[in-house]
C-alpha cells in the first residue's frame, strides 16, 4: 500500500487530508511537528510527503531542504503563505508542488496521485534506460546514475532538476513552452502553477551555466519557452 507522511500541527488539518488519502486507498501517518516530521522521513518508508511551512521544532523550509537532501520521494507543499517568494523558496529547496490554503483535499489528492505516477514512471525508465549518456559540449548526464557533471565536476540535482534537464537535453534545440514542460514533467495538465517552471529553469542555469543570466545551454525563446541548445 502507497504509504503518505503528513507534518502538519493543525490537528485538525492533519486528520482532514489523512481522512482524504485513505478514503483514496493510501495509507497515512501523521507528525505534528518538524524534528518528528524529518526523522519520520529519513528513517521510515514513504511514497510521498505532505508538509506545512510554519511548524514548531523545524520549520517547512528547512524540512523540505533535509528530506531531499536524503530521499528523492516527491514532496507536496501545502501551506497558507501565498507570497511567490514564499512558493519560489519551496521550490528551490526541492518541493515538487506548493498547495495554498484553504484548499481542497480532493485537489491535493488528485495532485498527490499525479506526482505519485510521474515518480513510478521514472523509476521504470531509470531501469530501461540506465545505459544512456548524454553529452553536450562540457555537459554529460549519466541517466543510469543519474549524476551530472559540468566541465568534469560533478554537480548535484534535486530529482526533479535532474528530470527536466535530462528532458531538454534528449530533446535538443526544441523549443518547449512553459505549458508542454509542466504537462510534461510534472503530468498534471492544469493542476498547479506553471511557475514552477520557470523556478526550476532558474535553478538548472545556476548550476550549469558559467554564467546564468547569458546562458548557453538552456536558451529563452521569448514568447514561445526554453530550448537546449547544442
Amino acid at each position: 500500500m502507497t504509504k503518505i507522511l503528513i507534518v502538519e500541527d493543525e490537528v485538525t488539518i492533519a486528520e482532514v487530508e489523512k481522512d482524504y488519502f485513505e478514503l483514496h486507498g493510501f495509507s497515512a501517518d501523521i507528525c505534528l511537528n518538524g524534528t518528528d516530521g524529518l526523522r519520520a522521513a529519513i528513517n521510515g518508508q514513504y511514497d510521498l510527503i505532505v508538509l506545512d511551512l510554519q511548524l514548531p521544532g523545524m520549520d517547512g523550509y528547512e524540512l523540505c531542504r533535509q528530506i531531499r537532501a536524503e530521499k528523492e520521494v516527491p514532496i507536496l507543499i501545502v501551506s497558507a503563505k501565498k507570497e511567490e517568494i514564499d512558493k519560489i523558496r519551496g521550490l528551490s529547496l526541492g518541493a515538487d508542488d506548493y498547495i495554498t490554503k484553504p484548499f481542497s483535499p480532493s485537489e491535493l489528492v488528485a495532485r498527490a496521485k499525479a506526482h505519485l505516477q510521474r515518480y513510478q514512471r521514472l523509476i521504470g525508465k531509470r531501469e530501461t534506460k540506465g545505459s544512456e549518456k548524454i553529452s553536450i559540449r562540457g555537459l554529460q548526464i549519466d541517466a543510469g546514475s543519474r549524476r551530472v557533471y559540468v566541465n568534469g565536476s560533478e554537480v548535484q540535482f534535486t530529482a526533479k532538476e535532474f528530470d527536466l534537464l535530462s528532458f531538454l537535453a534528449l530533446n535538443p534545440n526544441h523549443v518547449f513552452s512553459k505549458q508542454e514542460l509542466f504537462e510534461q514533467l510534472w503530468d498534471m495538465d492544469s493542476l498547479g502553477e506553471i511557475a514552477t517552471v520557470t523556478v526550476h529553469i532558474r535553478r538548472l542555469r545556476e548550476k550549469i551555466e558559467a554564467d546564468p543570466s547569458n546562458p548557453q545551454y538552456i536558451e529563452t525563446i521569448w514568447g514561445a519557452g526554453y530550448r537546449m541548445t547544442v
